[in-house]
């Protein structure tokens, strides 16, 4: 049991008629358990048409600002504002909540790193996360709103678009620790610089408790913005390559299947490895080892989980495609990084490509190939187009042997790829789906990336249904 009426009500200022138990909370009739609290949020469509069948699905009752038409009220939480009274949820289950915090914010990573102290942690108690990237106005409360009463853990990722909406994110957590993976080109199209983007950042560590610790990428130009910010915090932990960083990474060794790192972890020599292909992967990865130790966790276990640690789809997840069921050694590679696209993010995908090892003999072609598939990059303002053109001198770039390119936007670097590299360009992700079939052989290793908009998971699904039983690297 997560909330009971009496419970909900209070913590909200709202009004109930009836008595319910609510097993969990849910903003989607898609996903909804029996059981759940339904909030009827106002996004793209009103949550309130969908009240009836969340309780037909077996909702335990729905939060409301008005009655629907024909609905019971006595399953019913009513107050004047759903996202106001989400939001009084969330700062509710904090409260009452026992857990060590964990926030993440950052250009890139934010998800991944939620992901690794999601398992790091687990191996050393109960943890909470949330299941998808919720990380806006209403994902943050309602990650709150769902933590059971009784955890040990809690990872918060939190993000932003514009400026001003991490600050009360961070309040409303009340991070014990609070992590910046990095501060990169991101959401240029709302700040005027990378500084405007590090402070809006930094604003993380506004909600740190009393006694909470700052962890920050000691290696940014910004970085100096990011230690002032946190100033207030009982220690700073520095994670990066650079010397003097508290958390330093020596040495990294990039696989197909895996990177391992090599370094100290407060002055103590530590090896240890993550189970998919990425120095920027290995990097934060050390910053998470500064969250178990700024926890006065145990290093080793912590260790043993990274090393068991996987991308999620969308996020860096390697699989083999396997494209014949009669010949099983005919293969392709696929990078599904397909969830997002800045030019940090994008960069460290085209360096993990280049990095890998097509397989030479097994298809029409006489070698494998190394093939990108890259959609738009959005909201990055002024220099948009220069940006995408310049990726084509991206490290790694001259190892990529085809780039197709989807979008308006990235058909600014499809023009500037010298023409053997230069794959096709589509206007939109269906059209490129299309050719996939065509366009790859057994042996390549092929990346999706783009921004989320840019609809590249029809490309990732298009490149699955060519396999006969896919297997996760």
């Amino acid at each position: 049991m997560l909330w009971t009426a009496a419970e909900a009500s209070a913590a909200t200022g709202g009004t109930v008629a009836g008595d319910w138990q609510a097993r969990g909370v849910s903003i989607d009739t898609r996903t909804l358990e029996p059981g759940d609290l339904f909030v009827a949020l106002q996004a793209a469509r009103d949550g309130h048409d969908f009240v009836a069948q969340a309780l037909e699905k077996g909702a335990a009752a729905a939060l409301v600002s008005r009655i629907p038409e024909g609905v019971d009220p006595a399953r019913l939480l009513l107050v004047p504002d759903v996202q106001a009274g989400l939001e009084a949820l969330g700062r509710a289950a904090r409260a009452r909540s026992r857990a060590r915090v964990v926030a993440v914010t950052g250009s890139v990573g934010k998800t991944s790193t939620k992901e690794m102290l999601r398992s790091v942690l687990g191996g050393q108690g109960s943890v909470h996360a949330a299941e998808k990237s919720y990380n806006n106005h209403w994902g943050v409360p309602l990650t709150l709103a769902r933590m059971p009463r009784e955890v040990d853990f809690a990872v918060i990722e939190i993000g932003m678009n514009h400026p001003g909406e991490i600050a009360p994110l961070s309040r409303m957590a009340r991070p014990h620790v609070a992590m910046v993976t990095i501060v990169a080109a991101a959401h240029l199209a709302a700040f005027d610089s990378l500084e405007g983007i590090a402070r809006e950042k930094a604003a993380i560590f506004e909600g740190l408790e009393p006694g909470g610790v700052a962890i920050i990428n000691g290696d940014l130009p910004v970085t100096p913005i990011l230690r002032s910010a946190a100033s207030h915090a009982a220690q700073v932990i520095e994670f990066g390559e650079a010397p003097h960083n508290h958390h330093r990474v020596e040495e990294v060794t990039v696989c197909d299947a895996a990177t391992v790192a090599r370094g100290r972890a407060w002055r103590t020599p530590v090896l240890y490895k993550v189970a998919v292909p990425g120095r920027h992967f290995a990097i934060n990865a050390m910053g998470v080892l500064a969250v178990t130790h700024a926890l006065g966790l145990d290093r080793a276990l912590a260790v043993t989980a990274l090393g068991q640690w996987q991308a999620g789809a969308g996020r860096g997840l390697r699989e083999v495609i396997v494209l014949d069921k009669v010949e099983p050694h005919l293969t392709l590679d696929l990078i599904d990084d397909a969830y997002n696209a800045n030019p940090a993010s994008l960069g460290a995908a085209l360096e993990v490509l280049a990095g890998a090892r097509p397989k030479d003999g097994l298809g029409r072609v006489s070698h494998g190939r190394r093939i990108a598939y890259l959609g738009d990059m959005k909201e990055l303002g002024r220099e948009e187009q220069a940006l995408h053109r310049a990726l084509a001198t991206r490290p790694g770039m001259e190892r990529i042997d085809i780039v197709h390119c989807v979008g308006p936007l990235m058909r600014e670097l499809w023009r500037s790829l010298p023409e053997r590299q230069r794959g096709h360009w589509c206007e939109d992700s269906a059209s490129m789906a299309a050719r996939v079939a065509h366009d790859l052989d057994a042996g390549d290793v092929v990346l999706v990336k783009g921004s989320l908009s840019m609809g590249l998971g029809r490309v990732v699904d298009a490149i699955r249904k060519m396999g006969h039983g896919p297997a996760t690297v």
